[in-house]
């Protein structure tokens, strides 16, 4: 799970991480993420940790003082570099989603659907969007596949959610597909 090592000015936000830590607990998924305590991510493992989900944090350790690394989490890999967390995070991962959040969130969404695109992996890689905030984003996916930047087969990779129970389904319906 890729989400914001800050609130955002939306509560809608802050509510979406909390529902879907919440959810994807009480559904017996475990939760990948960056391993922080504040930001959306914080409330995200609070939600899922007050659920009895597994939670695993993936922190390179040059964030562990600046992104308050959480100490309740079910295990937490601190590794030497964003690459490698990113690596770590696909390789612990069954799918891939990106909450709202800064550079940060869409670089490592953006490398999962890269990796993705090229037979790296074949994990979902989806964009949690909420209320409306990668509406730009999903525009601009629209005019690279209509411009040919996307091959067509590859518009199948791109997956989008607006709620937890949006999410949940996807993630029950690519499980039996594969």
């Amino acid at each position: 799970m890729y989400c914001g090592s800050q609130m955002g000015k939306n509560e809608a936000y802050k509510e979406a991480a909390i529902e879907i830590g919440g959810t994807l607990a009480s559904a017996g998924y475990a939760i990948v993420y960056g391993g922080s305590k504040i930001g959306l991510m914080g409330l995200m493992a609070d939600a899922a940790l007050a659920q009895g989900g597994h939670v695993i944090g993936v922190m390179p350790e040059h964030l562990q003082k600046r992104e308050l690394a959480h100490e309740q989490l079910t295990g937490l890999y601190v590794v030497d570099s964003m690459h490698t967390r990113k690596a770590q995070m696909i390789e612990l991962s069954d799918a891939l989603v990106a909450m709202p959040g800064g550079c940060g969130t869409l670089d490592e969404y953006f490398e999962a659907f890269t990796w993705a695109q090229i037979g790296l992996h074949n994990k979902p890689v989806i964009l949690y969007n909420v209320d409306g905030f990668y509406d730009a984003l999903i525009a601009h996916f629209e005019k690279m596949i209509g411009e040919g930047f996307i091959r067509q087969e590859q518009h199948e990779l791109f997956h989008v959610v607006t709620n937890a129970q949006e999410l949940v389904a996807l993630l029950e319906q690519y499980e039996r597909v594969v």
